[in-house]
């Protein structure tokens, strides 16, 4: 209200009066007179006070005096919209229209109350019928108000097209600017917005939300060498602007720079408010680099920014898992656990760090839990029958894999790690057998079989086998060629 009327803040003396004003005009104790001006500012108070009764009150009382005021038939008007009193807030919006149809709060009335009935063509209807008969701020405010009403309608094509239309009228206009930003990436239309705000920037270089959108719509086209200089002409502006910074952050985290991305979001934690987005993406970066120490030490600023955020003490453990430290990973993953029991990663990370601890029983016991959490997922089984394998449970990987195959049907690194296990059996004969098998139909995952147990390579027979499938292999990609 005190943006509306600004004298008020520097004599607040002067509301407190009229609203005394008007208490006396409603017990009847005062015959004072109050002026056009006087009621809109008592009716604006209400409102914003939520004194709804008072507030339509005054406007009635301000009707009675000024019948012929279109103003303040708009003020009743929105009241009625506020009680849901549609009907009779649309035939007083009518009777404003007939005393002064040049007052967008008219249209914009209007258009609410079809919103809140459902009616959204007539709402958009209304505003597509008179944004040409205004201009200036008026023109865009419609505008807005019509890409508003778009993306009620959800047609969010339209919504772009709108903003897109605003800008063209108004390119500074910091609303649209804002909005357009965030269209551009739902809809996909990249090219249409570097072409707008390169227009924008070619009549206002200065413009640093262009340079930002123009940024933006490079890095959902994967440009991300020409998003990092549109955003740092944003920043040359706005060497404050920190959501450049962010997303020149993205933009090198994209192209493997992680040390360059290092180094923006640092610059970000020294203009903005700690965020724990950032910490987490410093972090990624230093275990991209390997160097686990200081990805650990910005994932746990992040997890004291958000505590609740299982996946950070996850990576925290997955940065120990790494260094071999396998005590401390459990640890990390453990909290991980207590914050969401239902993550199968979890608890695969969990039981191949017990294994690796010569721990087994509970790595398996972990390992077990992933797969009745995840019972249709590959890589649970694949890493609950990896754990029978190390534990030298032959037997009763064998029943798991048949409870696999039942759950999921064929499945290649299953095959593989099935030969592997007849191998450990001393089942040669048959483990040379499923391992052909296993090549006929799917040579490109030997190399599971390799990763669960190395020294297989070491067996004649399954060597021999291996290197024939790989000649006929090269031998069918040379006939092709």
């Amino acid at each position: 209200m005190n943006q509306d009327f600004p004298f008020l803040n520097d004599d607040p003396e002067e509301l407190k009066e009229l609203l005394q004003q008007f208490e006396n005009l409603k017990s009847g104790q005062s015959h004072s007179f109050l002026d056009e001006d006087s009621f809109e500012l008592i009716i604006d108070y209400y409102d914003e006070h939520d004194e709804l009764p008072n507030a339509m009150q005054a406007a009635e009382m301000a009707i009675e005096q000024f019948p012929y005021s279109s103003t303040l038939l708009l003020k009743k008007a929105n009241l009625l919209i506020e009680s849901k009193k549609y009907q009779e807030a649309m035939a007083l919006l009518e009777k404003a229209s007939i005393l002064d149809s040049t007052d967008i709060n008219l249209y914009i009335l209007q258009t609410d109350v079809y919103l809140a009935m459902n009616m959204h063509e007539k709402a958009a209807a209304i505003l597509e019928e008179q944004i040409n008969a205004f201009e200036g701020q008026d023109k865009t405010e419609l505008l807005l108000e019509l890409a508003d009403v778009y993306d009620d309608c959800e047609e969010f094509e339209k919504v772009f097209d709108c903003l897109k239309l605003t800008l063209e009228y108004d390119p500074n206009n910091e609303e649209a600017l804002h909005k357009i930003c965030f269209w551009t990436e739902f809809t996909g239309r990249n090219e249409e917005s570097i072409r707008l705000h390169t227009n924008i920037i070619n009549e206002h270089p200065y413009n640093h939300l262009a340079w930002f959108n123009l940024g933006t719509a490079y890095q959902g086209l994967k440009l991300y060498e020409k998003a990092i200089d549109a955003y740092n002409y944003a920043l040359v502006i706005d060497e404050k602007f920190e959501y450049a910074y962010r997303n020149i952050g993205d933009a090198y985290i994209r192209l493997r720079k992680y040390s360059e991305a290092i180094e923006i979001l640092k610059k970000h934690l020294e203009i903005a408010k700690p965020e724990d987005v950032i910490y987490e993406a410093i972090g990624h970066c230093y275990e991209r680099q390997r160097k686990y120490t200081q990805a650990r030490y910005y994932y746990r600023k992040a997890s004291h920014l958000s505590p609740s955020d299982d996946k950070l003490y996850y990576k925290i453990g997955v940065a120990y898992m790494t260094e071999s430290n396998w005590e401390n990973a459990i640890k990390s993953i453990m909290s991980a656990i207590k914050i969401n029991k239902n993550c199968a990663e979890y608890l695969i990370a969990l039981g191949q760090c017990y294994l690796e601890l010569d721990k087994n029983k509970e790595g398996l016991i972990h390992l077990l839990a992933a797969v009745r959490l995840r019972p249709t997922s590959v890589n649970t089984w694949q890493e609950f029958i990896r754990g029978l394998y190390i534990s030298g449970y032959y037997d009763e990987a064998i029943i798991q894999l048949d409870a696999a195959f039942e759950k999921l049907g064929h499945k290649p690194a299953l095959s593989y790690y099935r030969a592997a296990v007849m191998f450990a059996q001393g089942k040669t004969k048959e483990g040379i057998l499923q391992l052909e098998n296993s090549l006929q139909h799917s040579p490109k995952h030997v190399k599971k079989l390799i990763e669960l147990d190395p020294t297989l390579l070491q067996h004649p027979a399954v060597l021999e086998l291996i290197a024939r499938y790989k000649r006929t292999t090269r031998k069918k990609g040379k006939e092709k060629e």
